[in-house]
């Protein structure tokens, strides 16, 4: 596990509003995909605040050393007692892990069509099956900054095995 990740998150809560107020208030940014999917009426918070055990796995962690599908990613984390977390845990969790840690090698790495080396992906139901909406949330830090970023995938897009995704347990 990462430096200073918690073991579980708090979520709910908090409305859209309150919670894009709060990222805000942090200095996190967010990309237009992130907007996207506060925007859609289906991501919905929950109303009263739980706590969410968490997991992070490399791919390869998981026996998938040459990348995976999402599905394939989700049937075996199954199979190990891992589950998708609730949409909502990824704005929560950017909130509550303050690590700033991306060096400047994995910055200058183009990762066009893939996660950028050092973040760390939200596995989440997607709202849809249609390409053009967002699928989920990660976490990045670039030149000192946090970020919270929305990511589009469709469900052949195979993942680097050195992808790190985020469980519940």
């Amino acid at each position: 596990m990462r430096a200073n990740l918690p073991e579980q998150v708090r979520i709910g809560g908090l409305s859209k509003r309150e919670l894009l107020h709060s990222l805000g208030k942090q200095a996190v940014r967010w990309n237009q995909a992130a907007e996207d999917l506060f925007a859609d009426d289906r991501f919905q918070l929950s109303a009263q605040e739980v706590k969410v055990p968490i997991l992070v796995h490399s791919l390869a962690d998981l026996g998938f050393a040459d990348g995976a599908t999402y599905p394939q990613i989700m049937l075996r984390a199954q199979g190990q007692g891992l589950q998708e977390c609730p949409l909502e845990l990824g704005p929560h969790l950017r909130l509550q892990y303050q690590e700033a840690t991306e060096s400047d090698q994995l910055r200058k790495i183009s990762c066009s069509g893939n996660a950028p080396l050092g973040s760390l992906t939200v596995a989440s139901r997607p709202l849809d099956e249609n390409d053009e909406t967002p699928k989920g949330f990660y976490l990045r830090s670039l030149d000192g900054e946090r970020w919270l970023r929305g990511y589009w995938a469709d469900f052949e897009h195979v993942w680097s095995g050195d992808d790190h995704f985020v469980f519940a347990c």
